[in-house]
């Protein structure tokens, strides 16, 4: 995977209870042209070479198992 920029100005997160999935966006939410799954059930959003977000399924259960 190539190296790429992650902009912390500003984080919005946002969880969907019903599907147990945590979406982390850095800076205004934006449509990824890419995605990599860098571990099971997470996975990096890129656009412009550049990680927008962060999607992590089964957050809930992920938390609570340690």
């Amino acid at each position: 995977m190539e190296k790429a920029a992650v902009s912390l100005e500003r984080i919005n997160l946002d969880y969907d209870e019903e599907a147990d999935v945590l979406y982390i966006s850095f800076g205004e939410p934006r449509k990824a042209q890419d995605s990599v799954e860098v571990e099971d059930g997470i996975i990096y959003r890129i656009a412009d070479n550049e990680i927008v977000g962060i999607t992590i399924t089964h957050f809930k259960a992920r938390t609570l198992k340690k």
